[in-house]
């Protein structure tokens, strides 16, 4: 079944990796920039204003041709994402937009990064690999992580599996490991980070009644998720 691109304003992703890519090139260009990737998407696939998650940053394609494509980076999309520090031979996740006929595998991601976070720890087992990922202290009171929540880590829907003191830890089983560009990190590399857009409104919606401070103890307290 042919996956279609949906609108720009409607553009949502579900962090179910569709294939990795090889970066080309990126161009700086005064503030803004320009990303062009090799990937394995056949012709027609991509089309000229549709919507490509590049390790979990939305951005809109300006040209596809013989597998590659290009898409203009704003300035503050190379500041604040991975994106500003890629290098032609990286590898790269992609992913094309949901359709209203598109299984939901994994959960409703925007492709609008909420930080870039750092790799603390990695362990490999043979049943996959654990991560642990630290937020900038900066963000910690604004973005929402959760035990058993969702979150994007460029771009790949994961579960939480433990919140630390300054992030949370992910474990990823095999299949994900070897189908993902994650596979490559390794402690201290930087990784794109997009929370839960659910509990981004749960927490919105909540703070006048909290003063700012939606604690997991706050939403298990009240029935919105279960205590461990």
């Amino acid at each position: 079944m042919s996956r279609h691109l949906i609108t720009k304003k409607g553009t949502i992703f579900t962090g179910i990796i569709e294939a990795t890519g090889k970066v080309k090139s990126v161009e700086k260009t005064g503030a803004s920039g320009r990303i062009t990737v090799k990937s394995p998407f056949a012709p027609g696939v991509l089309e000229t204003g549709g919507s490509v998650a590049v390790d979990g940053v939305c951005l809109t394609v300006t040209e596809f041709r013989d597998g590659l494509f290009t898409a203009d980076v704003s300035g503050e999309t190379l500041r604040l994402t991975t994106l500003g520090g890629l290098k032609a031979g990286a590898s790269v996740n992609l992913e094309r937009p949901l359709t209203p006929s598109t299984p939901i595998g994994g959960h409703l991601v925007t492709g609008h990064v909420d930080c870039v976070g750092v790799i603390a720890h990695r362990v490999d087992k043979e049943d996959g690999a654990e991560f642990e990922i630290r937020i900038p202290r900066e963000f910690l009171n604004l973005v929402v992580v959760v035990h058993k929540g969702s979150v994007a880590i460029d771009g790949i829907s994961l579960t939480v599996a433990s919140v630390t003191e300054d992030g949370f830890k992910v474990v990823l089983i095999p299949h994900t490991m070897k189908v993902t560009a994650i596979s490559g990190k390794k402690p201290g590399s930087k990784v794109n980070i997009e929370t839960d857009i659910i509990g981004k409104y749960v927490k919105r919606f909540l703070s006048p009644h909290t003063g700012g401070g939606v604690t997991e103890g706050f939403l298990v307290e009240h029935g919105f998720i279960k205590g461990e």
